[in-house]
């Protein structure tokens, strides 16, 4: 997908998720909310959803997709890398990184966002997958941490 389509799209997400977003209160709400438009909004995510950390582990809370990892060993895997290292991070090639856990086989590329509650700490990630190589980049990136910002 070109750059301005791409961003444009989002573009349009967040406006919506904007919107929606005023109608509750509830950060849960507002997550379960942010997961099904991007799911079904945007055609190359496979799996889409939120692990948080509890007990020193992530845990699957709200998704959309194919069955999800329940638990996430510590420190192994995409999501625990964004969080480790407080940043976004791509994965173009889920077999090209080492540690990588294959919840589900048909996944080939990923995207992790630190996610934050309202003091700045960091207390889960959104996850998603494509069933696609090379499916995420900085546009990707940019704009998942806006939408995140909303909640």
């Amino acid at each position: 997908m070109d750059g301005n389509k791409k961003r444009n799209r989002y573009k349009r997400i967040y406006t919506q998720l904007a919107s929606l977003l005023t109608k509750s209160n509830d950060y849960e709400a507002h997550m379960a909310t942010v997961i099904a438009i991007l799911h079904h909004k945007i055609d190359y995510f496979f799996w889409t959803g939120f692990y948080f950390i509890k007990k020193g582990e992530l845990i699957v809370k709200m998704y959309q997709g194919p069955v999800a990892c329940q638990e996430l060993k510590k420190d192994v895997g995409v999501c625990w890398k964004c969080i480790n290292y407080e940043q976004t991070i791509i994965v173009k090639d889920v077999k090209k990184f080492g540690g990588h856990i294959t919840c589900d086989s048909r996944s080939k590329s990923e995207i992790a966002i630190p996610f934050r509650n309202k003091n700045g700490e960091i207390i889960g990630a959104l996850d998603i997958d494509s069933k696609t190589l090379n499916s995420f980049d900085e546009i990707d990136s940019i704009e998942l941490e806006k939408i995140l910002n909303l909640i």
